[in-house]
């Protein structure tokens, strides 16, 4: 494998700009630094018909959403992506994720709900997983006040969002619903165990280094036996046969890749509908750096474009 030299640009980006690794930082440091930083490396946000901010009802509260419709979705009821963000279940939120949901709302044709669950160590696991699944009744429940179809709902997110979607589809699966339609999983944390090839491979150097997942799972898990808990570690459940259909993206440099291939796998054999792309020259994150890695660009358009026919939106 050959990184990608404008990947390597953004890693020595990182290191020129010297500011403190995240994992150095306590979590609201951490979240201030993380929110600073990232639009610096993303798209500019896509015009959108409609962007509201509301809340679903939850375990422990109110869930705050922002939804957003492009113009290109129309009035009439029509699909809706349930959207997930990254950052290890401790940092990240809605306005981080601002352009990813509006990219990925202008190329899908669809609308887009994004989900602030609540974060660690303020919250421990399964409080994510509560909160996601939660936020996922509550929409498709409430599918009227977006202008949604609720027989047509996917699910998605990156990193710790992929996990969160891969959890709420095996969990809507067990309990009879909500039906989903598509889960987009962009280099989902399946297996929290950390005993991957690939964790030992891409252990430092590539911005998701060992010592900040260590950071993440260390304040996202309660002890070490949440890791083998299926609600964590969705990689570990019994069985994955009637799960949507699925669209999983994995980076050549990324500690996450292996558990994101055995997860692919395991749902093809199981007779799950499942796309596997693989992004060799990419790190970790990749998909918040349109602005500046031509790769994410692509990987972001070939992602809508398979939410969208899963969505039935293709022109």
């Amino acid at each position: 494998m050959t990184l990608d030299p404008q990947a390597q640009w953004v890693l020595d980006l990182v290191q020129q700009a010297g500011r403190p690794s995240l994992d150095s930082l306590s979590p609201a440091e951490a979240r201030r630094q993380f929110d600073e930083t990232l639009p610096a490396l993303d798209a500019k946000p896509a015009p959108m018909a409609e962007v509201g901010d509301l809340q679903a009802s939850g375990p422990r509260g109110a869930i705050p959403l922002r939804f957003y419709r492009p113009e290109s979705a129309g009035a009439a009821p029509g699909p809706l992506l349930v959207f997930y963000h990254g950052g290890g279940w401790v940092i990240g939120g809605l306005q981080s994720y601002d352009a990813l949901c509006r990219a990925l709302a202008a190329k899908a044709r669809c609308r887009v709900v994004s989900v602030d669950y609540r974060l660690a160590p303020e919250h421990r696991f399964p409080a994510a997983v509560d909160d996601a699944f939660a936020a996922l009744r509550w929409i498709a429940g409430n599918a009227a006040l977006f202008g949604a179809d609720p027989g047509c709902i996917a699910v998605g997110g990156d990193s710790a969002g992929g996990n969160l979607s891969a959890v709420v589809a095996q969990l809507a699966r067990d309990a009879g619903g909500p039906a989903l339609r598509f889960q987009l999983l962009i280099y989902p944390a399946t297996d929290l165990r950390g005993g991957s090839a690939s964790h030992r491979a891409f252990a430092d150097g590539y911005l998701l280094t060992h010592q900040l997942m260590r950071w993440f799972f260390d304040h996202y898990m309660r002890s070490e036996a949440d890791t083998a808990d299926v609600l964590a570690s969705p990689l570990l459940a019994r069985s994955l046969a009637g799960l949507p259909p699925a669209l999983v993206i994995t980076a050549g440099f990324d500690p996450l890749q292996d558990e994101g291939k055995a997860y692919a796998a395991r749902l093809a054999a199981e007779g799950v509908k499942t796309e596997h792309r693989h992004y060799p020259g990419m790190i970790h994150g990749f998909f918040n750096m349109s602005g500046v890695l031509d790769e994410a660009k692509r990987a972001i358009d070939a992602a809508a474009a398979a939410l969208a026919a899963a969505l039935g939106t293709t022109a």
